[in-house]
């Protein structure tokens, strides 16, 4: 079974969301990695780029398949995770302690349209 953490945001496409004020950082779920399997490569947009809820803003190679990354919420990329550049691995190791990115959110109220825990377990099943 897949580690999904309480207190944590959910998409129905295996992303995260953890909420600091008015920042959020986005990574992928353990169920999306073990998915992928051997990541290799990483492609992380640049601070400062503009995110779209829905959109796409990031790619994730592994040994078996590539995997877009979307963007739960809308924003403005503050932070970019730069060790998953050298070290990819990382998002297999601990997917939700390795983040991707860090947003400025631009409306807390589309995090209404996330799943919870409980919901994204569900999903997982």
């Amino acid at each position: 079974m897949s580690k999904i953490i309480e207190g944590l945001y959910y998409t129905n496409t295996h992303e995260w969301v953890r909420v600091e004020e008015e920042f959020v950082f986005i990574g992928i779920t353990d169920y999306a990695q073990a998915s992928l399997g051997e990541i290799v490569f990483v492609e992380l947009p640049e601070e400062e780029d503009q995110v779209e809820a829905g959109e796409e803003f990031s790619a994730i190679e592994s040994v078996k398949a590539a995997s877009d990354v979307l963007s739960p919420v809308t924003g403005i990329i503050v932070l970019i995770n730069d060790d998953l550049e050298d070290s990819p691995e990382l998002i297999n190791e601990d997917p939700y302690e390795n983040w991707i990115v860090k947003v400025e959110l631009e409306d807390k109220t589309e995090l209404n349209k996330l799943l919870n825990a409980k919901e994204y377990k569900e999903i997982c099943e």
